[in-house]
């Protein structure tokens, strides 16, 4: 697209513009640009490299007759695979330089919907492909298009489009036999997107994404467009996918209205009236899938960071038996198209992530991927202890801790921290924690401060509009506790956030710059105003309704107050920052007016550009090289290897 050809540009223009100023040392390697950064040797690219060769399956989908699709990785991007039975072989569907990680089945045939995205850039089109590689484009060209949801025969397609600049997504619909023949079935307000039709097709469940908080469901009719808002109007509830029920006379969703915990909840649609499922949860469901015939429901429960999955029937609300997983995160959960088996997905600390099924009627769990870890040695992978440390406001803190097995003496630490901001850190399997325990002898650390998820809603909260800095000093208190723990050496840590977690660690640099050694900031928020005017039109309302309004005066006091731009002079200590140049919604240009300022005060700034890449690090050969990169610096800030 050409706006974002445009940008890369500027970026790049940028780059070179402070490279000069700067006097640094610039190179490219691939993809990849340096500034400021010196090479890796062989011997540590060598040594990082067997922990990216880890895969890992995700499932995707059953087809009709049983079998799976699947996301792997045997190239350097993820792609859609379809597997004809447990443990059997993985055959490639797709084949692109841009990473395929969601597929949808079409129910009665051998063919499925998937989004292909352009260089990171999230405009993702639409397609309609078979398993000989056959495919039809679905979407308009210069669209962004998410969410396809299938009739229940298959014959029709409706998913949710937006174009550039338009915080409005509308929803759109198309026989799948003749996609040019796509319509505009709603012209939505916001962030709306469909989640499932009626078996008859003639209603549709809808969604509008307000915040974290505040999301709303609603009913469709397709053929008059008229729309109905299920659940209260006089207060804000967060409603997480929803599914017809028998006859399209009820619907399933899970819901917090009148919970700290978000749980599972059936609406009837002639009284309106909501019954709970699970009455009292004391850890909030995240997911779930309704059985075809809609008697049982399966949802997953988040404890503590642990994924347990729990089935109900819907009538009476009682507990069926469900599958004994290891302990680790749950990546997907569906129900077969006979309602026989679930399909899931599930990583776990020493394990990348791998396709299983349940068989409701026999109980039996049934391995369908075996994924390889790329040489490394599971027995030597490191598991995470959970804890809590008490901060500024008495209120209780969870974390997990990585520590190296049989390490002596004090150990320097790294903390990682989520972006979201209204993520969760998770113990499942993570290359890159593993490879800073075993590479550098670190204690690494990854706190769910406030303001994450999986703890409720009050929680939640804790961090919103001019609160967003009591965030931060959770951090402050970590390192409290860092100083009290006799094996942890509280004059050697380093911080790393990604995302909102990168401005975090921008934060957490200035507040606290005499108690690190270095950050690292990758595709951070320098200056929350300059973020929401410079972030997709698309996203730019979702993020008012979570950081605030730059365009009130009162909100961007507390912007300029907060900026860590604005408090760049208190950052002396080295830093990386890495950013991909595509970004639609942190921009590079927070990470380059970020790198020039403090590069114009004298801190030392290792900055690296991925020219192909948008939010995050995506590819294999970025993968490597990037996380040698953190690696090569935090060892050099750490000096990891002293006695």
């Amino acid at each position: 697209m050409m706006l974002r050809t445009v940008f890369l540009g500027t970026g790049l223009a940028l780059l070179m513009a402070s490279s000069a100023l700067a006097q640094v040392e610039r190179r490219e390697v691939g993809q990849l640009v340096y500034e400021g950064a010196p090479a890796a040797s062989p011997e540590l690219q060598a040594t990082i490299s067997p922990y990216y060769e880890v895969r890992a399956a995700t499932f995707e989908d059953w087809l009709a007759d049983g079998s799976m699709l699947v996301a792997t990785r045997f190239g350097q991007t993820e792609q859609i695979h379809h597997i004809a039975q447990p443990l059997g072989a993985r055959t490639q569907l797709t084949f692109f330089d841009e990473p395929i990680t969601v597929a949808t089945a079409q129910p009665g045939a051998e063919r499925f919907a998937y989004r292909r995205d352009e260089g990171g850039s999230e405009y993702y089109q639409g397609f309609l492909r078979d398993l000989s590689g056959q495919e039809v484009r679905l979407t308009r060209p210069e669209t962004r298009n998410s969410d396809f949801v299938f009739s229940k025969d298959g014959r029709q397609v409706a998913w949710s489009q937006v174009t550039p600049g338009d915080p409005n997504y509308d929803i759109m619909i198309a026989e799948a036999a003749n996609p040019e023949g796509r319509r505009v079935v709603l012209e939505g307000e916001g962030a709306m997107s469909p989640l499932e039709m009626s078996a008859d097709g003639r209603r549709m469940l809808l969604t509008r994404y307000n915040s974290v908080a505040d999301v709303e469901l609603f009913v469709l009719e397709v053929a008059s467009g008229d729309l109905t808002r299920l659940g209260p109007s006089d207060r804000k509830v967060h409603y997480a996918g929803a599914a017809f029920g028998p006859g399209a006379a009820s619907v399933v969703t899970l819901s917090d209205d009148g919970s700290e915990m978000t749980r599972p909840v059936v609406f009837d649609l002639a009284s309106g009236a909501m019954r709970d499922l699970d009455a009292g949860a004391a850890w909030p469901a995240e997911g779930f899938d309704l059985s075809p015939d809609g008697a049982t429901i399966a949802y997953v429960v988040n404890e503590e960071g642990y994924s347990k999955v729990v089935l109900r029937d819907v009538a009476s609300g009682r507990v069926l038996p469900g599958p004994d997983l290891p302990q680790g995160v749950l990546t997907a959960l569906k129900f077969s198209p006979d309602g026989a088996r679930l399909g899931l997905s599930l990583s776990t600390y020493n394990s990348s992530g791998d396709v299983w099924s349940y068989d409701l009627a026999s109980r039996a769990l049934t391995r369908w991927t075996d994924s390889e870890l790329g040489g490394l040695d599971a027995g030597s992978l490191v598991e995470p202890d959970l804890f809590r440390y008490t901060t500024f406001d008495d209120r209780s803190i969870p974390a997990f801790i990585y520590r190296p097995e049989g390490a002596s003496g004090k150990l320097p630490v790294v903390i990682q921290i989520h972006g979201g901001p209204e993520g969760q850190e998770l113990p499942s399997f993570s290359a890159r924690r593993q490879s800073w325990v075993k590479e550098l002898g670190a204690a690494v650390i990854i706190p769910n401060v406030r303001g994450s998820s999986g703890y409720g809603k009050t929680y939640l909260s804790l961090d919103n509009a001019e609160k967003r800095e009591d965030s931060v000093k959770d951090i402050g208190a970590l390192l409290d506790w860092v100083a009290q723990q006799p094996d942890l050496d509280a004059s050697r840590v380093a911080v790393v956030g990604q995302s909102y977690g990168g401005y975090m660690a921008l934060a957490v640099a200035a507040h606290y710059n005499d108690r690190l050694v270095g950050v690292i900031d990758l595709y951070g928020i320098s200056d929350f105003a300059t973020f929401l005017e410079n972030t997709e039109g698309y996203r730019r309302d979702l993020r008012r309704a979570e950081y605030g309004d730059e365009r009130d005066p009162a909100m961007r006091a507390v912007f300029e107050q907060i900026a860590p731009i604005n408090m760049s002079d208190r950052m002396k200590k080295p830093m990386m920052i890495y950013q991909g140049a595509n970004d639609p919604r942190v921009p590079a240009s927070e990470s380059e007016q970020m790198v020039a300022k403090l590069r114009d005060q004298g801190t030392e700034v290792w900055y690296v550009l991925a020219k192909d890449e948008g939010h995050g690090v995506h590819k294999k050969a970025n993968q490597e090289a990037v996380r040698t990169t953190e690696v090569q610096f935090l060892k050099s800030v750490l000096n990891a290897n002293e006695d």
